[in-house]
């Protein structure tokens, strides 16, 4: 049923309202709205009403989220995890379509209902990861809506042959066009560039860079980045994932960045590590650059941490800034809600009359108690459909 009525929910700490869903998009919201006697009335006794929760920047390929736990022996570089990563799914065989299933449905089940996944194309396996994700893509559709990013995670220049895999990916769906570190990995960043976007032009799609690299070396590349975005006019079509450079270049160097950034409406993603430098997210705010989060792996051979719980990823982006105040942990919140809709390109979002009805019920009293506390999901429905209730699937 994509029908249906809330009554007795909140928006933040103001009077109850109520909620009108028809073909599974909000047709009103707010006091006063009557119940057409046809519908399934749902009463929210007081509950927060929140978005549906979005996953920015994550890898359901890679999950290891329902098997027996991973013994994590890698080197510490970042080569060392990319091939150890490659060799250990050649050898064990690793699915990716029933881990990605398996974990998109524990996102829904904390309230996300919308997720962009980066899916490794390589020489190695070729489609085969990309082939997974979309099955599972296409299996869930209407109950998350998944974005693939056909992404060179061995390289682009390095590994030759990658970029006709990328070619193929982009026309047989995937969404969007990945990119790692072309400095650092490729080694030639003009010419690994020039391909990437090449093939973006070619198919029109969006682009989402994972940049590591650090300092200014990771400042070098993102103009060169920038640059190309100016010339092709791809302004709002390009996402910089990581963006480490951000939080190891001198403030003035910064504060270029974030001009150009901002200029050519260029968004970021970060994951909040505590490990590596960060994008200031106060900063690229004042800036006026988007910034969304994400949680990158999750439990598989390159980390044994992650959650599918987008709150708990807001309250990392929170903590890793030392956001403090309520209206600043509503910037965390915002990290995996509307900045995050809005950067990764999903429509229709939000808690507004003609938005897809993607909603949210927790027991808290305004959104920051929500971040902080993470209290479980009293209801999930997506599209209109209610698909979960008290962290329990509610359909088959």
């Amino acid at each position: 049923m994509t029908d249906l009525f809330f009554k007795n929910v909140r928006l933040s700490v103001a009077d109850a309202v109520d909620v009108q869903v028809r073909d599974g998009r909000i047709l009103q919201i707010g006091s006063g709205v009557h119940a057409p006697a046809d519908v399934l009335v749902e009463d929210g006794g007081g509950a927060l009403l929140l978005p549906g929760l979005v996953e920015g920047h994550t890898h359901l390929d890679k999950t290891n989220w329902d098997s027996p736990w991973y013994v994590n022996e890698v080197g510490p570089l970042l080569t060392d995890r990319i091939d150890n990563e490659r060799a250990w799914r050649a050898s064990s065989g690793h699915d990716a379509a029933s881990h990605a299933r398996a974990l998109a449905l524990a996102f829904l089940r904390e309230g996300t209902t919308r997720i962009r996944s980066h899916v490794d194309v390589d020489t190695d396996a070729g489609l085969r990861h990309l082939d997974g994700v979309h099955a599972i893509r296409d299996e869930l559709a209407g109950r998350v809506e998944i974005q693939t990013v056909a992404f060179p995670q061995s390289g682009l220049l390095v590994r030759p042959g990658t970029a006709q895999l990328l070619d193929q990916a982009l026309a047989e769906g995937a969404d969007v066009l990945g990119g790692l570190d072309p400095s650092a990995i490729d080694r030639d960043p003009a010419q690994s560039l020039d391909v990437l976007f090449g093939l973006a032009t070619k198919h029109g799609k969006p682009v989402d860079i994972h940049l590591h690299e650090p300092g200014e070396l990771g400042a070098f590349t993102l103009d060169l980045i920038l640059d190309r975005v100016q010339a092709l006019g791809m302004q709002g079509k390009v996402v910089i994932s990581h963006a480490f450079c951000l939080g190891g270049v001198d403030a003035k160097r910064l504060d270029g960045l974030l001009k150009r950034l901002a200029t050519l409406d260029v968004a970021l993603l970060t994951t909040a590590p505590p490990s590596r430098p960060v994008p200031p997210l106060r900063a690229c705010r004042e800036a006026g650059v988007t910034i969304f989060g994400g949680n990158d792996g999750i439990r598989d051979t390159w980390t044994p941490y992650g959650s599918p719980d987008m709150l708990a990823r807001a309250m990392m982006i929170g903590l890793r800034n030392d956001l403090r105040r309520d209206d600043e942990v509503q910037w965390a919140f915002d990290c995996v809600s509307a900045a995050a809709a809005r950067a990764c390109g999903f429509e229709h979002y939000g808690l507004v009359p003609g938005a897809r009805a993607d909603l949210v019920l927790v027991d808290a009293s305004c959104v920051a108690e929500a971040v902080v506390t993470r209290k479980p999901r009293r209801l999930v429905i997506s599209g209109g459909v209610i698909v979960a209730r008290n962290g329990q699937d509610a359909i088959a």
